[in-house]
């Protein structure tokens, strides 16, 4: 545990995480890559999407699993688990868990679909809900959610304490917005998903401003587990880059979309989220209109949904599409730092 060496550098040590995550991610996906096409797992590609998209069919999947090793072996080695990172770890692995699960039903079944959605929503709300319940009450969590030189709203006026032990507070009210945050940012990564690099390079981005947020916030363990995320994220990028070799799957997009969640959700920062992760949050209303309004007209907003897609049918290729959406996705990161850090600054001087 280089924690206990290089307690008095704390920056070092939310540095070393990244640089950890990156090499370990790296030296474990060949072998996975490897294992995967010896034994024929490759991703199911859905017919009714972009016709490029055809000669991924077989590419090997699952690479999530691999990134979630290799985030465990990172704390285990840079940090030391806390309560607060056991709760973060924890949320994410298991959310992994059910990706892991919708994954292989995928490649046994050979089809494009694993769980169906009912199913993947109650696994997320449960996690979501667990969560949500250990940071409140073993966390110290405040059930309140704060706009940036606004307003911070009290969402734990409505609060039922159930006597058990010393007994358990459930905020109705800071519950509902966080199942609806975490479960959206779930399937928000999801979405977004469907470029080589695209969601690896995106997540990387908020999860290197969330370790900036949590540092801030003196919350060391939390910050090196958002490092190490976001490094198995850029050691994952050497392998999703186009072409891609291998693709996480919803074992790790649906961990990483609820690790953003929950990461701020412990730094008390969840408006803040909705701004860095702005881009998932547009895919997802991409999806969330297309739908609805082509039930109510039968006619479609985008040519194809999620956003990416549709830039792909206007002509754009892949990798212009997937860097431009790093960029945008930077920029939405830079406004949600920028406005975090000024409140921050305003509120202290106080």
């Amino acid at each position: 545990m280089l924690s206990l060496v290089f307690s008095e550098y704390p920056t070092f040590l939310v540095f070393l995480s990244v640089f950890v995550a990156i090499v370990i991610t790296m030296l474990l996906m060949p072998p996975w890559i490897k294992f995967l096409k010896s034994s024929h797992i490759g991703q199911q590609v859905r017919d009714d999407g972009p016709e490029t998209h055809l000669v991924k069919q077989g590419t090997p999947t699952m690479g999530g699993l691999m990134m979630l090793i290799a985030v465990v072996a990172t704390l285990l080695i840079v940090g030391y688990l806390t309560t607060e990172t056991f709760a973060l770890i924890a949320a994410v692995l298991l959310t992994g868990a059910l990706g892991l699960f919708d994954d292989a039903s995928k490649v046994v079944h050979e089809r494009s679909l694993g769980l169906t959605p009912k199913g993947k929503l109650i696994g997320q709300f449960a996690i979501a809900t667990v969560f949500c319940l250990v940071a409140v009450n073993l966390l110290g969590i405040e059930p309140t959610v704060s706009i940036p030189f606004l307003y911070t709203f009290d969402l734990g006026i409505l609060t039922t304490v159930v006597p058990i032990g010393d007994g358990i507070a459930i905020p109705w009210l800071y519950l509902i917005f966080v199942n609806i945050l975490l479960v959206g940012l779930c399937n928000a990564v999801n979405l977004t998903d469907g470029l080589d690099g695209l969601a690896a390079g995106t997540v990387m981005i908020s999860m290197v401003v969330m370790a900036a947020i949590a540092f801030r916030t003196d919350l060391l363990e939390p910050a090196i587990l958002s490092a190490a995320l976001a490094g198995t994220c850029i050691g994952f990028l050497w392998f999703n880059a186009y072409p891609a070799d291998i693709f996480m799957g919803d074992t790790g997009s649906l961990a990483l979309g609820m690790g953003l969640g929950c990461l701020a959700v412990v730094t008390k920062s969840e408006f803040i989220v909705i701004i860095v992760g702005g881009l998932f949050v547009a895919e997802a209303l991409s999806v969330m209109i297309q739908v609805a309004h082509y039930k109510r007209t039968k006619k479609r907003v985008f040519l194809m949904a999620p956003l990416h897609h549709h830039f792909e049918k206007k002509g754009w290729s892949e990798t212009k599409v997937v860097i431009r959406f790093w960029i945008i996705s930077g920029v939405f990161a830079a406004v949600g730092f920028s406005l975090y850090f000024a409140n921050s600054v305003v509120t202290a001087g106080m």
